[in-house]
């Protein structure tokens, strides 16, 4: 099987639960998947169901929290040393689909460089999908990708100042 570059970006919600569940079909079907977080530290549910699935393996790294400005010197060194940490497992060729969940995120904050990712997408073994999730997601990152869904948010129930929902958003 030859796996493609597939990019959920946008301002709508959704592109996480997408890749997620993309991950879980591709597990259900007894692949190989790896979930990397960058831009994400808090306690979530779906960490608590995805630690127990066979066939995942999940990492986090970068920050405790959701990233919305610009990230401070310790989030960018956690996150060079996870995407090389993750990029050197990528590379075993033990993965039939990867998800670097906000990764665009992180190339957006230039805590990694849209280079390294388009050198990434090059070198990865020819079986592996590779998801790239966030919003803000480069040009030519779009451009080297097979597919790309952009998430537009039409209407949102945080524009009324409601929370994010355990469950739900979390």
């Amino acid at each position: 099987m030859l796996g493609y570059v597939q990019v959920y970006t946008g301002d709508g919600k959704g592109k996480t639960t997408a890749a997620l569940g993309l991950a879980l079909r591709a597990a259900g079907r007894g692949l190989k998947v790896l979930i990397t977080q960058f831009a994400k530290g808090s306690d979530t549910g779906e960490l608590r169901t995805l630690k127990d699935i066979p066939n995942i393996t999940l990492h986090r790294c970068g920050t405790e929290r959701f990233l919305t400005e610009n990230p401070a010197r310790e989030v960018i060194e956690k996150t060079r040393e996870g995407f090389a940490a993750v990029r050197r497992e990528i590379l075993t060729g033990q993965y039939d689909l990867v998800v670097l969940d906000e990764i665009n995120i992180a190339v957006h904050f230039k805590m990694i460089s849209a280079e390294e990712v388009l050198t990434l997408i090059d070198d990865k073994p020819h079986h592996t999908e590779l998801i790239l999730t966030g919003r803000k997601a480069a040009p030519e990152i779009i451009a080297r990708a097979d597919l790309v869904t952009e998430m537009r948010n039409v209407k949102h129930y945080y524009d009324r100042a409601v929370g994010a929902r355990k469950g739900i958003e979390y």
